[in-house]
């Protein structure tokens, strides 16, 4: 077993790396414990990262590595935490090659994982020619034809996508459309038509896009939207015992802290309570993880005050 790292880092991503920066600038011990699997990995652009809008999100993680890798206090390996137990002040951390670590303090930026819907040719086209966010891949579709794929209160998405970017847009429901009233009298006044037919199969690509369905009709598209539901990248959080929102994500508080003592999470994977859902973007996720390091940071400093505040 190694000796106790201040802060065990466990994912890779926008938060990950940015909260390991700031540690690593305070000099605290930190490992950084990184999957290596990136949400957006199928995206070749990512957008409003200010000063690398339209940049590879592989180099943006690929340069913050380099960043880390210069503070001599920062340890990263590849691989995954399997188990960890424990308190405040004395986590210990099973890692899948099998070594064990001790930890003052963990920070979970495990991210999120997109789950599409159990259609042929969907999942493949995942990031390529399927977008799932109008805020990070609106722009690039202005003008297309384009088809959202959802039901229910999903169905505004298209909506939007007519009022912003284009004058063809199509809902297709994959099923009965459950629409709301008022859902349905926006997408009526937009223009926009709904296809209720199961989706049975999507081929070509970018610009060329064939969507089948199940009564044997066609739909030519030349890009998708589709707002897939998501899980955990981990299940650290809950095996902790900290509290865990209806959809997944991790409760915590202003500071980023969840409701375990000495337990942090930022990025996607987390959500203050009564919020709406998270934005999930780069920028974001890069910047709650700086959030919470600097809040476990002055954590770290108070608690090894040789006078508590207020003594003395």
């Amino acid at each position: 077993m190694n000796d106790t790292y201040d802060v065990v880092v466990v994912g890779g991503g926008p938060a990950g790396l940015s909260a390991t920066l700031v540690l690593g600038r305070q000099r605290r011990r930190v490992l950084l414990v990184d999957a290596g699997e990136p949400r957006n990995a199928p995206a070749a652009e990512m957008h409003m990262y200010l000063g690398r809008d339209g940049g590879d999100p592989a180099q943006l993680l690929a340069d913050g590595r380099a960043e880390v890798d210069a503070y001599p206090t920062v340890t990263r390996r590849a691989g995954r935490v399997t188990g960890v137990r424990g308190a405040l002040d004395d986590f210990t951390l099973d890692l899948d090659d099998g070594t064990v670590v001790r930890a003052r303090r963990l920070l979970l930026a495990g991210g999120q994982v997109d789950e599409p819907l159990d259609v042929p040719g969907l999942a493949q086209r995942w990031g390529g020619s399927v977008f799932h966010c109008p805020f990070c891949h609106g722009y690039e579709t202005t003008g297309m034809a384009l088809v959202v794929i959802g039901n229910g209160l999903a169905g505004m998405l298209a909506a939007y996508v007519r009022d912003r970017f284009s004058d063809d847009v199509v809902l297709a429901t994959h099923g009965p459309a459950e629409l709301p009233g008022w859902v349905a009298a926006n997408l009526e006044a937009g223009g926009v038509r709904v296809v209720e037919s199961p989706i049975t199969a999507i081929d070509g690509d970018l610009g060329a896009l064939e969507l089948r369905f199940a009564d044997g009709t066609t739909l030519a598209r030349d890009g998708i939207y589709h707002r897939a539901p998501t899980r955990p990248g981990t299940a650290l959080a809950g095996s902790l015992g900290a509290t865990v929102l209806d959809d997944g994500t991790i409760a915590v508080d202003e500071c980023g802290r969840t409701s375990v003592p000495g337990v942090s999470a930022a990025g996607d994977a987390a959500r203050q309570p009564g919020l709406p859902d998270g934005v999930t973007l780069v920028s974001v996720g890069a910047g709650s993880g700086v959030a919470a390091a600097v809040w476990l940071e002055q954590e770290l400093f108070r608690t090894g005050l040789p006078v508590a505040p207020g003594q003395g």
